[in-house]
């Protein structure tokens, strides 16, 4: 049973930055892919940032996307994730998830609320 507990996140004002910490309990380096996904009120949880194929990143590009103001990256050692966010705006208020794919079984974390709000 794979496990994932994120971390980081909290209330911050807009313009301040965030890093999130996804750990897992086994090699991360074992996961087919991994990422980082929101859900904000009332909307649907959505892709932001994730790694494929080994250290290959994917971006979300869309109208609403904060694909240039975050940066996925890993730590093998530490088996963990993390998600640095810059520049926060309100509408990036959102539980974050981390999320992992290994051996065709998809794994969640309970997720970490981000609040940016004046």
């Amino acid at each position: 049973q794979v496990e994932l507990v994120e971390s980081g996140g909290g209330l911050v004002q807009p313009g301040a930055s965030l890093r999130l910490s996804c750990a897992a309990s086994t090699s991360i380096a074992s996961f087919g892919s991994m990422g980082w996904y929101r859900q904000a009120p009332g909307k649907q949880r959505e892709l932001v940032a994730r790694f494929f194929s080994g250290d290959h990143t994917y971006y979300v590009d869309s109208v609403d996307s904060v694909k240039d103001r975050v940066t996925i990256s890993r730590d093998n050692a530490k088996n963990t994730m993390y998600l640095q966010m810059d520049s926060l705006k309100p509408e990036d208020t959102a539980v974050y998830y981390c999320n992992a794919l290994m051996s065709d079984k998809i794994y969640w974390g309970p997720g970490t609320q981000v609040t940016v709000s004046s």
